[in-house]
């Protein structure tokens, strides 16, 4: 056997590989990284991942779980404490009661997404969610056969869903919706008044709502709310990886209804058998009151950062159409600086030494009109981007 046939395979690969899309944001990464490795300095403000990594509690917790020998495996939904955790704290910031057994904890957002994928989209199933979108989140619906039916949202709607685009869309395939609010690439969230139509509206029709909260700890403008509080019936995604700092961790989890706990447990025992042990120990200290004054503290922050960014983005000739409430993205509008936010992108990163993402990860609607900003960054090297973007554009005119 030559080397060769191990490049070019004779066995046949599946057919869904052709649904699943590369991400735009890792090719520029690793031209950031070619950069880099010929001496350039380089700001990353493409990734959406917090430059804040777990605090000591979280890191300390972690030690004497490890110290302490709780290694093994646990329970496919999750050790009891985490699940009270959680509970707990659907209490004390949402006011709402959700029993720790609806709880299921998960290898990640990414693992909780694909759970319920596998447990509620037949081939063929239609699920409705907006243009623009977390990429990852049609694929997973692609993963299991499915088609991710975008509909275009842009500024009027807050790049979100509504009950009308609902309701026009629903077809005889479509088995339910999938949103995330607030929302990767945009930072937007859908108001509670909207999202109880959207609900009932769904409900109608005798489909599901799957709503990602994975950004809810990070809402700025008002008291954040959850879906969970239109129905037992309502999915929810969160995870440890924004709010609470801990990406590499790979630790998220779902709120499911009562009565489909033993088929996502079913599930998560095949394709996972567990989170890991040592992340869910952690993440059980995130709720400590030390933990909570931190991250509110990181939170603040991010505000900060965010209304610095919004206005320098529009000083340089972007548009933000809809200010970000939540999240830590700034979903700008580039067409007055260029008809091309893919090649923007690539011009900025090469020229001024500055990682944005352009629009084309998140879906087909304007999306070359649009760039996503990630202020999970530090305000010095924002600051810096600023500069070194100024000197760009002001070269180009």
């Amino acid at each position: 056997m030559t080397s060769d046939s191990f490049l070019h395979p004779d066995f046949p690969l599946a057919s869904r590989l052709a649904n699943i899309a590369p991400f735009h944001v890792m090719e520029l990464a690793k031209m950031a990284a070619d950069l880099e490795r010929q001496g350039r300095h380089i700001i990353h403000m493409g990734i959406g991942e917090p430059d804040f990594t777990a605090p000591p509690p979280i890191i300390e917790a972690a030690s004497r779980a490890m110290s302490d020998g709780r290694l093994q495996y646990t329970a496919a939904t999750g050790i009891p404490a985490l699940r009270e955790a959680i509970s707990r704290h659907y209490l004390q910031v949402y006011g709402l009661d959700i029993k720790p057994g609806r709880i299921v904890v998960t290898a990640g957002a990414s693992a909780a997404l694909l759970l319920a994928c596998a447990a509620l989209v037949e081939k063929g199933a239609e699920v409705l969610m907006p243009d623009p979108s977390y990429p990852c989140n049609r694929h997973f619906v692609a993963a299991f056969e499915g088609q991710a039916k975008m509909i275009p949202s842009g500024p009027e709607e807050r790049f979100q869903l509504s009950e009308a685009m609902v309701r026009a869309h629903w077809g005889a395939a479509t088995a339910g919706v999938l949103l995330a609010s607030p929302s990767n690439p945009t930072g937007t969230s859908i108001a509670h008044d909207e999202l109880a139509k959207i609900v009932s509206a769904v409900r109608e029709k005798g489909g599901f709502t799957i709503v990602d909260e994975i950004y809810q700890g990070l809402t700025y403008n008002s008291s954040p709310f959850s879906a969970l509080s239109l129905g037992d019936d309502v999915i929810v995604i969160n995870s440890f990886s924004k709010y609470f700092n801990m990406t590499g961790w790979r630790l998220g989890w779902l709120v499911v209804p009562e009565s489909l706990v033993p088929q996502f447990e079913k599930l998560a025992q095949n394709l996972f058998i567990c989170a890991s042990s040592i992340a869910q120990h952690a993440g059980v200290a995130c709720f400590t009151p030390e933990a909570i004054g931190i991250y509110e503290q990181r939170k603040a922050e991010f505000k900060r950062r965010r209304d610095y960014i919004v206005p320098a983005l529009e000083s340089l000739g972007f548009k933000v159409p809809v200010l970000p409430d939540g999240a830590f993205y700034v979903y700008a509008d580039c067409s007055g600086l260029s008809d091309d936010a893919d090649r923007l992108t690539i011009d900025m990163l090469h020229q001024a030494g500055v990682v944005l993402v352009p629009g084309l990860d998140f879906g087909v609607h304007a999306a070359r009109q649009y760039i996503r900003v990630s202020y999970a960054t530090s305000m010095e090297n924002m600051h810096l981007a600023i500069q070194r973007l100024t000197e760009f554009f002001n070269s180009r005119r």
